[in-house]
């Protein structure tokens, strides 16, 4: 989980770098193409299932569509705002899933969390008020991630219990390529300015390859430690995502938070570690009948 931690931000961080010169369009191509182009072969030499059908490939229709629409809104949002920032703001998606959990699916949440949660989504609005000012609405955007994939995890629910995680991702990967790339060539002659190709200069090229390669070796480190260890136990580590953004966003963009998008991110972070150790607590009361909430951040 730790290096889950160091990986999505650096995949961040590149999307960010590229973002400089290389349109919407042709990153997200990219980040899924790369996808393919790695865990297909694993599938097939590990055996792995990956071919769905029926209600289970509908569901993984939706999660692969959810994917698309969330990685492109956060590469969108790093286009505008700091590192950290765009970070931070994502991390208020454990609270919209515990909101989503009691009044969708019916979860019996108690005070202390719905407390917890408005407390959280008060230190997302510090975190996004210097930049809200300063960009104006592109600084939502990290909301939007939240919202995305907070969906996306209740949908990924809905299908971890019969599919592959890797064969899941490999699956999620072809998907996501055969729909982008024709999108991309029907939608260039119209000019939109997202989807044209531009020529690929010196380094850009073994950047674009690693916006796929981060983002897949980041979900499968991912995958891995919750294969070893409870959620419940790993939630906690996973908030070490928003420092090491920082660090790296102060590294190659010389970008540090404001006082106030300091104080919204501990805030935040505070309110996000109750929710996870009290979702623990209950665990253990009820290891039978309560699951615990699983705060996973939007993967590059």
């Amino acid at each position: 989980m730790i290096g889950f931690c160091v990986v999505a931000p650096m995949g961040d961080a590149v999307a960010k770098l590229l973002g400089e010169t290389q349109p919407l369009g042709p990153l997200l191509l990219f980040r899924f193409a790369v996808q393919t182009i790695l865990l297909v072969p694993l599938v097939w030499l590990t055996g792995r299932a990956w071919r769905l059908s029926g209600r289970l490939l509908r569901l993984a229709a939706l999660r692969t569509f959810l994917h698309i629409i969330g990685i492109g809104m956060m590469f969108s949002a790093l286009r505008y705002l700091p590192l950290a920032d765009a970070v931070a703001i994502a991390f208020v998606m454990p609270f919209i899933l515990l909101i989503l959990g009691r009044y969708v699916l019916g979860e019996e949440v108690g005070i202390r969390r719905l407390s917890a949660c408005v407390v959280g989504f008060i230190g997302t609005l510090l975190v996004i008020q210097p930049s809200f000012a300063e960009v104006g609405w592109p600084a939502l955007l990290p909301l939007g991630v939240a919202v995305n994939f907070a969906f996306f995890i209740m949908v990924t629910r809905q299908l971890a219990p019969h599919t592959d995680p890797i064969g899941l991702q490999a699956a999620s990967g072809f998907m996501a390529t055969a729909v982008l790339l024709p999108l991309l060539l029907i939608l260039q002659p119209l000019d939109f300015g997202l989807t044209d190709f531009v020529a690929v200069q010196g380094t850009e090229a073994f950047l674009l390859f690693a916006i796929g390669a981060l983002g897949t070796v980041g979900h499968l480190l991912m995958t891995w430690s919750l294969r070893y260890a409870p959620s419940a136990t790993l939630a906690p580590i996973q908030y070490l995502e928003i420092p090491v953004a920082t660090l790296i966003g102060l590294l190659i963009f010389d970008d540090l938070p404001d006082d106030l998008a300091a104080l919204g991110i501990v805030i935040t972070c505070a309110a996000g570690l109750y929710v996870v150790m009290r979702e623990r607590a209950i665990a253990r009361a009820q290891p039978k009948t309560h699951e615990p909430l699983q705060p996973i951040p939007p993967e590059v």
